[in-house]
């Protein structure tokens, strides 16, 4: 385990940025995403190995403070009641993770979303699950109310029809059909290893395990209980090839016509999509025609309104550096024939880097990842655009580093040279996996905090002056207003270091104003809007979220 530096540094953070980073001993949130390599299971047997874990935050008991979910790979996922009392500067939490029932955690929790999915008013618990080739299935906690001041949790997921049991990355609950009640869109991932898809397009072949999945809300049944949900993919035009490698998932009406769609990133093989919905229980797959080119290794993502126009845009991180040694050291690039084959083979215009997609309002998005200064932000996963700075223009958080240099170049080429390496690793010969372990290096990396300069176009990375700076290894990242005090504080799960508890100090120190509005649905959906996922995680219309 590596917490030393990466796990103290929060405590000596200056009280006179716009954000402070809180130490555990203040919030109660003393939570480590602990990477316990194994034998039989580890980076050279599972490539997402040092992905990370996810966060959400929402009101789980109705009393007005939004509370806590952080995921772990290996341990226990953490549950966090908000204790703060408003107005005295502080955001406190207590642990109820046994108290409220959230127990029987299985192997390899990635991405958790908080949604009201049998629309009673209280927010449930959805928790994806991956990893392991077997005895996986993802968790649905439903909220049973408060007792003792204590919301308490019933697993639900096989009942509900929502176990799955695939490699799931992360799930979006939305009301595609517009019928009252939340459907789901499950972001999975693959375990098949990618040298050998041989550039196969399989888009059209369904997988069970590694495919991305639609499920409908059946509603209730006459007495009164739920009916599971149905997996309704294939009706509604979701491609759920193997070769999807989803790792994010934003939802948002990018077309305005007040239907939900849909922007899936897929990392480093197949094209991402953009779903547009057709108000009749079917999605457009339309990316090739609405943009001209996406980010090759696909993470996070998120929508938004970055310049205020009314149309929602899209954001994408990709692992593009932005230091030139880093860039020279740790990065390649495909060839001009593989690029070819690839356009060939219909993956589209991949390029290695961040994408922001600005809405043109006419079915069409003009990339200005470069112009904006925001294409390049290393190993990055969790996307958030949210207002940080109360200037009325919402700003891009990025979720920075992973926790051992796989791309290393130098130390590519040393597993190249080993021709004993694939036979060790199927076990045919001996093999330490410590041993190479020990020899990938390890890089913190900080994160970005990119200011929007006004326009949408323009941004400047403030990570270092907003107190965001410190190098870490972070994944999911969610954001809402932990104290009551009118801005938008944020948490970050982080790889083998103390998760990240960010006050926002806007209102406190910059007397900025804010207007506080509570929202309420309609029929089956009385808490829940959208949803958002693993590396994108929330945005400012979504009062929660998950991701990593």
């Amino acid at each position: 385990m590596a917490i030393g530096l990466w796990g103290l540094w929060a405590c000596g953070n200056d009280s006179d940025t716009l954000f402070k980073s809180l130490p555990a001993s203040e919030t109660g949130v003393n939570f480590v995403n602990r990477s316990l390599d194994k034998k039989d299971f580890n980076v050279f047997n599972y490539r997402n190995f040092y992905n990370g874990g996810g966060v959400a935050i929402g009101d789980l008991n109705n009393d007005g403070l939004p509370d806590l979910l952080l995921t772990s790979n290996f341990e226990e996922n953490k549950l966090y009641l908000n204790k703060t009392t408003p107005g005295k500067g502080e955001i406190k939490f207590e642990d109820i993770t046994a108290k409220a029932g959230i127990v029987g955690k299985k192997f390899w929790s990635t991405g958790v979303t908080f949604a009201d999915v049998n629309g009673d008013g209280l927010l449930d618990i959805y928790v994806c699950n991956s990893g392991s080739r077997d005895a996986r299935g993802n968790q649905l906690y439903i909220n049973q109310g408060v007792k003792a001041g204590i919301p308490t949790f019933v697993e639900k997921a096989k009942e509900y029809g929502l176990e799955d049991g695939g490699f799931s990355t992360h799930a979006a609950f939305f009301d595609y059909d517009r019928d009252g009640d939340l459907d789901m869109y499950l972001l999975n991932n693959s375990f098949t290893p990618m040298d050998r898809l041989g550039f196969a397009n399989t888009r059209d072949v369904r997988d069970k395990l590694g495919g991305h999945k639609l499920f409908r809300n059946e509603g209730t049944a006459p007495d009164g209980s739920a009916k599971p949900f149905v997996d309704v993919s294939a009706e509604a035009g979701i491609y759920g090839s193997l070769i999807g490698f989803g790792l994010g998932i934003t939802i948002g009406d990018v077309n305005n016509d007040n239907w939900p769609d849909i922007y899936i990133s897929n990392d480093f093989f197949e094209r991402d999509y953009l779903y547009i919905n057709q108000q009749n229980g079917t999605f457009k797959e339309d990316i090739k025609n609405q943009m001209g080119h996406i980010s090759l290794a696909s993470m996070g993502a998120d929508i938004a309104d970055l310049n205020n126009d009314g149309n929602l845009d899209i954001f994408v991180t990709d692992m593009l550096p932005d230091d030139d040694y880093r860039l020279k050291t740790t990065t390649s690039f495909d060839s001009y024939e593989l690029n070819q084959l690839k356009e060939d083979r219909d993956f589209h215009h991949q390029d290695s880097r961040n994408m922001l997609h600005l809405n043109n309002g006419n079915g069409t998005f003009s990339e200005i990842g470069r112009m904006s200064g925001t294409s390049a932000t290393d190993w990055s996963w969790g996307a958030l655009l949210f207002d940080m700075d109360m200037d009325g223009h919402k700003d891009i958080f990025v979720a920075n580093g992973i926790l051992k240099d796989l791309t290393d170049q130098d130390y590519v080429a040393f597993l190249a040279d080993n021709p004993d390496l694939q036979s060790m690793i199927e076990g045919t010969k001996k093999f330490d996996y410590k041993e190479y372990v020990n020899k990938m290096s390890t890089s913190p990396i900080p994160d970005y905090a990119f200011r929007n300069t006004g326009n949408g176009m323009q941004f400047e990375n403030k990570a270092a002056e907003w107190g965001l700076g410190e190098p870490n290894f972070s994944n999911g990242a969610a954001y809402g207003d932990l104290d009551n005090d009118g801005d938008l504080d944020f948490v970050v799960n982080n790889n083998d270091a103390l998760a990240s508890v960010f006050k926002n100090q806007s209102v406190e120190k910059n007397k900025k104003n804010f207007l506080r509005v509570k929202l309420r649905g309609y029929e089956k959906n009385l808490k829940s809007r959208s949803v958002v996922p693993l590396w994108s995680t929330s945005s400012a219309r979504m009062p929660y979220i998950g991701a990593y």
